[in-house]
């Protein structure tokens, strides 16, 4: 008898096996500053609040498979049109997912502007779908009559628009993306898991377009840890995708969570206001070291372009001296030479901003803002 094939080699796709597992470093003792993270927790009264509440969960029931309460006030904090239907995920990309499988039939395409988010690709082809990048201009903005050119030839099922875009934090001409949902044959996302950080949104304009619908987090309103993303548009669309939604995919303990973080949103709100500041501190302090280029941001980092071939060299360097940022050199293209640095603290801005100088010899010092 002629042995089998059992090894994975026969029998993941290929397509699979030729992708990378999505790494997250080991930050240690690092000042984090790598991940888009709110840097800052709870007071501690607030804490006790909050365990108060988790005592009353009852882990021994599932929990409610259409997170009703949370459903409400995912709705009302984030302005939800009336007329449309919100769906819940375990993070966005949960969400992401969902839109992928749903539409997903083997020749179609996903398509989306690059850089971006890094899961627009992955999840295409985890769901079997053709992805299409579009390259941004050169300042990172929409090239419009390049991506109206890829719609019409590659006829996307589903068009991906990060709006601010990650990683390079630029708020698209909000003109540009009508024009590209009434060009696009099929749905457009606007993912605006940046929301807290830019006055800009997409929301109020559901129901405005047939295919239109809006993604958003709590992640960087402060609870990433949760996993929990937010998808709203028309009825008839959202009915469909939830039909590839697994049950029960909202925990009971992420349902009182985020239940109980939405009754004291002030808290959060604060944060992120603090954060925005902080964010125009740091954009004019990386502004004033000699050979780096930040560019303009309206989410809660700052991608900025180093001294040419240095940004691998400077970003081990930065680790050395205890700072941990992101670095999207090895993704070359429009990124050869950049680093992202996620709004911390203001010490620990201050921090990164001085490592930053003394990683380029340039050894003046900042202040923390404080």
């Amino acid at each position: 008898m002629k042995p089998m094939d059992k090894s994975p080699a026969r029998w993941i796709r290929p397509s699979v096996q030729a992708l990378k597992a999505y790494h997250v470093p080991d930050p240690g003792q690092l000042i984090k500053l790598d991940a888009m993270e709110n840097p800052y927790r709870w007071p501690a009264d607030l804490v006790e609040q909050w365990l108060a509440v988790l005592r009353d969960v009852e882990l021994n029931r599932y929990p409610d498979p259409g997170a009703a309460a949370l459903c409400a006030g995912l709705r009302a904090s984030m302005q939800v049109p009336e007329a449309m239907q919100v769906l819940l995920g375990n993070g966005s990309d949960e969400l992401i997912q969902m839109l992928a499988l749903a539409v997903a039939d083997g020749e179609r395409t996903l398509l989306a502007p690059e850089p971006t988010f890094v899961m627009y690709r992955l999840i295409a082809t985890f769901a079997g779908m053709r992805y299409q990048g579009v390259p941004l201009a050169e300042d990172f903005s929409l090239d419009l009559p390049a991506m109206l050119a890829a719609i019409d030839r590659y006829r996307p099922a589903i068009v991906f628009l990060a709006y601010p875009n990650n990683p390079t934090g630029t708020l698209f001409d909000a003109q540009a993306i009508r024009t590209l949902i009434e060009a696009a044959p099929g749905l457009v996302v606007v993912d605006e898991a940046y929301a807290p950080f830019t006055d800009a949104s997409f929301m109020p304009c559901l129901g405005e377009f047939p295919n239109l619908l809006v993604l958003r987090t709590v992640s960087k309103m402060g609870l990433a840890g949760l996993r929990l993303g937010l998808l709203a548009g028309p009825p008839e669309w959202l009915r469909e995708i939830d039909k590839v939604r697994l049950p029960y995919n909202i925990g009971v303990l992420t349902q009182a969570s985020a239940c109980f973080a939405l009754a004291h949103q002030d808290v959060l709100d604060t944060q992120t206001a603090q954060i925005r500041r902080d964010r125009a501190r740091l954009q004019q302090a990386l502004g004033s070291v000699p050979g780096v280029q930040p560019y303009p941001s309206d989410a809660n980092f700052i991608l900025f372009r180093t001294p040419p071939g240095r940004a691998d060299e400077l970003f081990e360097t930065l680790k050395a001296h205890g700072v941990l940022v992101k670095n999207l050199n090895p993704a070359g293209a429009a990124l050869r030479d950049c680093l992202r640095v996620t709004v911390g603290t203001p010490q620990e801005n201050a921090a990164f901003v001085d490592a930053l100088r003394q990683s380029l010899d340039t050894p003046a010092r900042v202040s923390d803002g404080g």
